[in-house]
């Protein structure tokens, strides 16, 4: 993808635990079209879609009769990839994000910088979060599986903090909203910014 290009990418990955068919617009208005085979993820993903304006559609099938971690794995590190193959040079980025997100009892924030340098710090989960069994399918320990998983494949920087929150439901959701808010304004196109926002002329 040029700098003067659309911003999309469309990624396959098959291995012997899951296939995953990924494609991504960063300059959609927010549609999906999600079967991840994992209930709660298809959520998250629909939430981080219409929350970052970003056009996503998820096709994936795993060993899920052995466990949702495979497949939500995979699908994290393409949709990672996806992100980095769509931001190209990240010329004119405005390449900082920040958000803030209640969802009733729960509130959590996200930093985000498109650095390309991967770094993830995540807390404030409250003690047992991680056992949680959400949705059935979906372990609590998950959500920062994901976000390490993205992190690290876009060459993003996160910092995720949840602040408050007792149904763990309503904190892993507004963990990934308040990840996909901070990144709708990092990916955003600054009409102020001219080429690569680093002194060092490169991300």
């Amino acid at each position: 993808m040029s700098s003067t290009g659309s911003r999309t990418a469309s990624i396959r990955r098959a291995t012997s635990e899951s296939t995953v068919e990924l494609e991504l617009d960063l300059d959609g208005t927010g549609t999906s079209r999600i079967d991840t085979t994992v209930p709660f993820f298809d959520h998250m993903l629909t939430a981080f879609a219409k929350h970052s304006l970003t056009d996503l559609t998820v096709r994936a099938s795993g060993d899920t009769d052995i466990d949702a971690h495979h497949t939500v794995e995979d699908i994290s590190i393409v949709l990672g990839q996806a992100i980095r193959e769509a931001l190209g040079d990240k010329s004119g980025i405005s390449r900082y994000g920040d958000a803030l997100v209640p969802l009733d009892e729960a509130l959590a924030q996200a930093v985000v910088d498109i650095s390309g340098r991967p770094y993830l710090v995540h807390s404030g989960e409250p003690a047992g979060f991680e056992h949680h069994l959400i949705g059935g399918h979906f372990t609590g320990s998950l959500v920062r599986h994901v976000f390490e998983a993205i992190s690290f494949n876009a060459a993003l920087t996160v910092h995720v903090t949840v602040l408050g929150g007792r149904d763990p439901h309503h904190i892993a959701e507004a963990e990934f909203k308040a990840f996909a808010r901070a990144f709708r304004q990092a990916k955003a196109l600054d009409p102020l910014v001219s080429g690569i926002p680093s002194t060092k002329g490169a991300l």
